[in-house]
């Protein structure tokens, strides 16, 4: 039987999206073929740069294991110990999302294809507010007292959002998992645009603390601040396509997918690289260097020679 393939509006490369919500493979198979898993639903380039750079994280995570658990045994840190657990499980599932790409094409994978995706983009959702819980609590975050109020304010932001997205998904059959430019389902777009404006609001006041007086009370570390400077422009970038997109324009379609593509190839070795790499350096002296020579060049310091 002939497969099918997209006839979705292209505006641009490599993000192309399907015409309909519904699946776009062979509707007779449930299984798709080795050339539908690599060409089909949103093309080859799409899940090539998916699945490269997750991959990528899952080896080099792996390759760094024994040292990082030893790491870890020897270390005090509560946050960092339930931090590198549920980073390992977020790698994992975002392995499998960018792998399983073929599902929100296939008929019959709509379910799985649902929750993974729940499971996946939950999972990155709550290693994203933790680590703006994180930022509020200051240097203060030492603590088992401090863990459990930085995992309790994470879970419940994200189980309230969990439970939403499961209503709009099990309850009212709104597509949120697929990309598409069908017009039918404006609500999808609409729950975007409000799920969106709440992170970018967060990370906007993240900033506004940063250039205020209140700049001593976040943690003193120039990394952080680009990591929230990086974050809450894909966020304002991801808030805008989810707008234009409600509304029919399909340039907000692939605006979208690729801040889709960008988070879940990118954000966790770039989560990584700013809040766990230099914990794991084996010299503890080496680190202490490099804390220091960044509060330094962050004007931490100034205020000792007058």
């Amino acid at each position: 039987m002939e497969i099918p393939t997209d006839r979705g509006s292209e505006p641009l490369l490599p993000i192309p999206v399907s015409t309909t919500s519904n699946s776009t493979l062979d509707h007779g198979n449930s299984t798709p073929t080795a050339y539908s898993w690599l060409f089909e639903c949103h093309g080859f380039w799409y899940k090539l740069f998916l699945i490269v750079p997750s991959l990528l994280f899952v080896l080099y995570l792996a390759f760094r294991a024994r040292k990082s658990l030893s790491k870890l045994s020897n270390g005090r840190s509560y946050i960092i110990v339930a931090y590198y657990g549920t980073l390992w499980i977020v790698t994992l599932l975002n392995f499998a999302w960018c792998m399983f790409q073929a599902w929100e094409c296939t008929s019959g994978k709509e379910l799985a294809w649902n929750i993974l995706s729940l499971s996946t983009t939950s999972g990155m959702l709550f290693l994203e507010v933790s680590l703006l819980a994180f930022l509020y609590q200051g240097n203060h975050v030492g603590s088992v007292e401090a863990l459990a109020r930085t995992f309790i304010v994470s879970g419940i932001f994200v189980g309230l959002d969990l439970i939403l997205k499961a209503i709009y998904l099990f309850g009212f059959g709104v597509p949120l998992f697929i990309l598409s430019d069908d017009s039918k389902h404006r609500t999808k777009w609409n729950l975007w645009v409000v799920h969106r404006l709440l992170i970018t609001a967060a990370y906007g006041f993240i900033l506004f603390m940063y250039h205020s007086s209140h700049r001593e009370k976040l943690p003193a570390r120039p990394a952080f601040y680009r990591y929230v400077v990086i974050m809450s422009s894909l966020n304002v970038l991801a808030l805008f396509a989810c707008g234009i997109a409600g509304n029919g324009a399909g340039f907000g379609y692939w605006l979208y997918g690729a801040t889709v593509v960008c988070y879940h190839a990118f954000y966790l070795p770039f989560l990584y690289e700013h809040f766990l790499a230099d914990f794991f350096q084996e010299d503890d002296l080496h680190l202490e260097n490099v804390y220091y020579s960044e509060m330094k060049d962050a004007g931490f310091f100034d205020t000792d020679w007058e």
